[in-house]
């Protein structure tokens, strides 16, 4: 006769009603990609140390510490998260932000409990769900708003097609005193970097030895979300093949992608024939008119062209009508000045107008927003990329943006 396990007790807590459902909502990252009942629940865990809320669907892993909430009882209790966060929100229905926010929530295992009612839950045996992997050792510590800005700027250049599951993911690279985010979808190659504070317990990473690894895009846009609110440390640390990040009372454990990215070193130019820097506040409004005559033409999917004239002036148009109509065209001018090399003249740039938007909209009211360009190889059908940077210099600046030009007919 086979032993029975012993059972598991359940886990008693009362916790304010904010920073709970708080918590819970940063765990249902944890459960976008679940299959199976048991991978959509949220594992409550009680004990000594306090409360633990965990998610686990295969892609991603999420561990959340409650502060704010009293153990009565030590034990764990598995519960449908969509079931009780619906429930919790019902439960504060015709109450006041403020007065929910601070309402005590009672869970006794399956039973939830506020002033004014209880309900039970559709609770699973505990032993049902998977955890995740124990974490790695913290490779570095990075600041939270450091790296959330500089997702920002690469993750519109992640590639959206499933078909491609490699381009769908950053690239995350630290070496030494940098963590390396890098992002393609063929058209475009985004690269920021991140200052990142090695830790002394953990081998020091060198060119030869960086720790990598590739991420999905769509994980990183949902932790996003809970960095902007964020302040202070980031722990990253990079397992075998987990990556995990820690900020606060919040761990994200993040199975990666298999391959990499293809090396930007090869892709970025080192030196350009002529850098020149521009008004992004200007660039951004003639964007914007440009696309809005591309739509009110119809014409969806046609470039927008940088032209500089005979005389050096630049402009940004639209390009539609028929080839009689382009020519009667004028653009809205830029505001630039030539850093370096030549001002071009009679030279024209056709390129997607959305990322060229993306890749404005990824430079800071502060940067230096700075355009390189290389003239075209003689005898060659290639058009060199446009390579844009927050420093004069094309291998400078914490931010490089490599934008494919548009061939037209």
């Amino acid at each position: 006769m086979s032993e029975q396990p012993t059972p598991v007790a359940t886990a008693h807590v009362t916790a304010p009603y904010g920073p709970l459902a708080d918590a819970l909502k940063t765990a249902a990252f944890g459960t976008v990609c679940a299959t199976g009942p048991a991978q959509h629940a949220v594992l409550i865990e009680a004990d000594d140390t306090g409360l633990t809320l965990r998610t686990h669907d295969w892609e991603t892993a999420v561990s959340i510490t409650v502060p704010t909430a009293t153990v009565t009882r030590a034990g764990a209790s598995l519960l449908p998260l969509a079931q009780l966060t619906k429930s919790l929100k019902a439960m504060m229905a015709g109450e006041t932000k403020a007065t929910a926010a601070r309402t005590t929530v009672t869970l006794a295992g399956d039973l939830l409990t506020t002033d004014h009612l209880t309900v039970p839950l559709a609770a699973l045996p505990v032993g049902e769900f998977a955890p995740a992997a124990k974490p790695s050792h913290v490779a570095a510590h990075l600041d939270a708003q450091d790296l959330y800005r500089q997702l920002q700027r690469v993750l519109p250049a992640a590639c959206t097609d499933d078909t491609l599951p490699t381009l769908t993911a950053v690239q995350m690279t630290l070496e030494g005193h940098t963590l390396t985010l890098s992002a393609t979808d063929r058209y475009r190659f985004a690269v920021a970097d991140v200052p990142a504070t090695p830790n002394p317990d953990h081998p020091a990473t060198t060119p030869e030895h960086p720790l990598t690894a590739l991420i999905p895009a769509s994980v990183l846009n949902r932790i996003a979300k809970h960095l902007k609110t964020q302040t202070g440390p980031v722990a990253i640390a990079f397992g075998t093949p987990e990556l995990t990040l820690t900020m606060g009372d919040t761990t994200f454990t993040i199975q990666p992608r298999e391959g990499t990215l293809p090396g930007c070193a090869a892709l970025f130019p080192t030196t350009v024939d002529t850098s020149l820097t521009l008004e992004r506040a200007t660039a951004q409004r003639a964007l914007k008119k440009c696309a809005a005559l591309i739509t009110a033409s119809g014409e969806r999917g046609s470039p927008v062209t940088l032209r500089w004239d005979e005389t050096g002036t630049l402009t940004l148009a639209p390009r539609i009508g028929e080839p009689d109509d382009l020519a009667r065209i004028k653009g809205m001018p830029l505001t630039f000045a030539t850093l370096h090399g030549p001002t071009p003249t009679d030279r024209e740039l056709h390129t997607n107008p959305a990322f060229l938007a993306d890749a404005l909209a990824a430079f800071d009211a502060t940067d230096t927003l700075t355009l390189h360009l290389r003239d075209p190889k003689p005898n060659s059908s290639l058009l060199p990329p446009l390579l844009l940077t927050t420093n004069p210099s094309p291998t400078g600046g914490d931010y490089r943006h490599l934008l494919m030009p548009v061939r037209v007919s």
